[in-house]
């Protein structure tokens, strides 16, 4: 689902990538595919598609993810106002509305 970059570089997602241990839940819970898994531990491959949901940070079990969640969608109700749309982050199943 990577249709949404809200402001390049600005976004709060850090990993330590030594303390993961590859279980892969970052990957499940991102609704913006943000990471991959490869040798053995999770990548942050588009990080500009972070919405800060905070989804990974929550259910990573090592504590290998840092985000501050919440400025994503505030960035995507000012896209819905800049472009006389629906505030929408697409972070809801449907893609309207936001968290």
């Amino acid at each position: 689902m990577r249709a949404f970059v809200y402001l390049k570089d600005v976004v709060t997602l850090r990993m330590d990538e030594e303390k993961c241990n590859g279980c892969g839940m970052c990957m499940k819970v991102c609704p913006h595919e943000v990471f991959e898994l490869s040798g053995g531990k999770s990548h942050i491959v588009d990080r500009d598609s972070c919405m800060e949901c905070g989804a990974c940070a929550l259910n990573c079990p090592k504590q290998a993810i840092f985000v501050k969640s919440g400025v994503g969608c505030a960035a995507g109700i000012l896209n819905g106002i800049i472009r006389n749309t629906e505030p929408t982050c697409d972070c809801s199943k449907n893609g309207g509305g936001c968290c």
